[in-house]
């Protein structure tokens, strides 16, 4: 085989065989790894293992990305504060009178966990055992129930603070700051896109979204309401505000709110009598394990994506699809399905460092705003939590799910959700001010 033909191919066997592996079950962080460095010393001889710790190195030097284990230890100290609790039973009663008002709380609360702790896997698990046997008390059906728990419990992907948004923005070089206020607009829009179709629901399929009963109301009224309300919400907004109006403000850069977070969940966890040496410990032993986990597969991506640049396969791709006759706007439509494809086999952390790394370049060279850019793939990456067969928050809600709620009732009651993502994803692509109109009025 002619050798210059061979070096143009690499790039695509390379990709072939670290999907292949992918598929036969090994593990994301080591193949990424293991795949980088075979084809780094079959193209460039050991010199290769010169190159890869100035790389790490670099990585390791990343200040913004010492916000990732902050963020993810204020999510777990938060799942152990008892916080969700209130913030359920409190929304429960006070959106109880209306037809589907338990899953507007599950929303509701959602949104406010999502501000507040970002962890998606926390959040589906805590909403999964305290709100889904209630509903399925209350007479909805388990498709409803599954499908509004799994899809709020994914809020957090996109409504800051947020782990993806942190990685995007190392990624895409897009500020933290501009990102998280660029995704307000668009969680909020998913918010509304929810409530909207349980409103729909208890229209065309009442039965299914039942109120609740009356006596059950009975004391949730008046003064005592109002009080239970304000102690609810209060302290998670406050936390969201410390964190997120230290950042718009420009008191702190988004690591260093991300420690005052960090901070400000402990204090709630002591708040509300829940912190004891266990709850730390099961914090420090969770935030090290989630965060080496992130970071070994960013060390693998990162020696994927030197081989794979160094055989020129990132120009390689470029030309391909600029070659195709689809424009921008169709680029666009492609790098965004490949991407929502990836979400049915591939957890969002893998997609962020195999494809975004290589389809966000190409988008940029059209000229697009990164900061819109990274809001739709971040939209476009929460669906990978709702795209059978692993979607990883359907598998937290089937281990808490009681016996008579089937992996089918699952995923019936997601298609509603992912089909209101692709709309969201829609609307966020003709409409690029929902995602700059803010970052434009404060940091412009």
């Amino acid at each position: 085989m002619d050798m210059s033909v061979l070096h143009t191919a690499m790039p695509g066997i390379m990709f072939l065989f670290l999907f292949a592996i992918l598929l036969g079950g090994y593990p994301v962080a080591f193949t990424l790894g293991g795949v980088g460095f075979i084809f780094g010393v079959l193209s460039f001889g050991f010199d290769f293992f010169q190159l890869i710790p100035l790389r790490f190195w670099g990585q390791m030097e990343n200040f913004t990305l010492i916000a990732v284990p902050l963020f993810i230890y204020m999510g777990l100290m938060l799942e152990k504060s008892g916080i969700a609790e209130e913030l359920l039973e409190t929304m429960a009663l006070l959106f109880g009178k209306v037809r589907g008002g338990l899953a507007i709380s599950v929303i509701v609360v959602g949104a406010l966990l999502a501000a507040s702790t970002g962890i998606v896997g926390a959040t589906v698990v805590t909403m999964g055992l305290l709100s889904l046997p209630t509903m399925l008390h209350r007479g909805y059906s388990p498709e409803t129930a599954t499908g509004v728990i799994a899809a709020s419990g994914t809020l957090g992907q996109i409504i800051p603070p947020s782990i993806v948004l942190v990685l995007l923005g190392t990624i895409i070089n897009v500020p933290i700051g501009d990102l998280f206020l660029g995704a307000i607009i668009p969680g909020s829009l998913l918010v509304f896109l929810y409530m909207v179709w349980i409103l729909i629901l208890a229209i065309i399929k009442p039965e299914s979204v039942p109120a609740m009963p009356a006596h059950e109301l009975a004391n949730f009224k008046g003064k005592v309401a109002v009080m239970r309300v304000v102690k609810a919400i209060i302290p998670p907004v406050v936390l969201m505000l410390s964190v997120l109006g230290s950042i718009f403000a420009g008191i702190a850069s988004p690591t260093e709110a991300a420690a005052v977070g960090a901070l400000g969940a402990t204090i709630l966890t002591i708040f509300y009598g829940k912190f004891s040496f266990a709850t730390l410990n099961y914090v420090m032993q969770g935030t090290t394990f989630l965060t080496c986990m992130v970071f070994i597969i960013l060390f693998g991506a990162t020696a994927f994506g030197l081989v794979f640049r160094g055989m020129d396969g990132d120009v390689f791709l470029r030309n391909l699809i600029t070659t195709l006759p689809f424009g921008r706007d169709g680029i666009l439509i492609l790098t965004m399905f490949i991407i929502f494809t990836a979400g049915f086999f591939l957890d969002f952390i893998e997609i962020t460092f195999i494809h975004v790394p290589v389809l966000a370049p190409i988008m940029l060279s059209y000229g697009v705003d990164p900061l819109w850019l990274a809001i739709l793939i971040a939209v476009n990456l929460q669906t990978s939590f709702l795209t059978p067969p692993f979607g990883f928050s359907l598998f937290y809600l089937k281990g808490v799910a009681p016996p008579n709620v089937t992996t089918g009732h699952i995923y019936k009651g997601i298609i509603p959700y992912v089909v209101l993502q692709l709309i969201a994803i829609l609307t966020v692509a003709i409409f690029p001010q929902l995602v700059t109109y803010l970052p434009n009025i404060v940091f412009k």
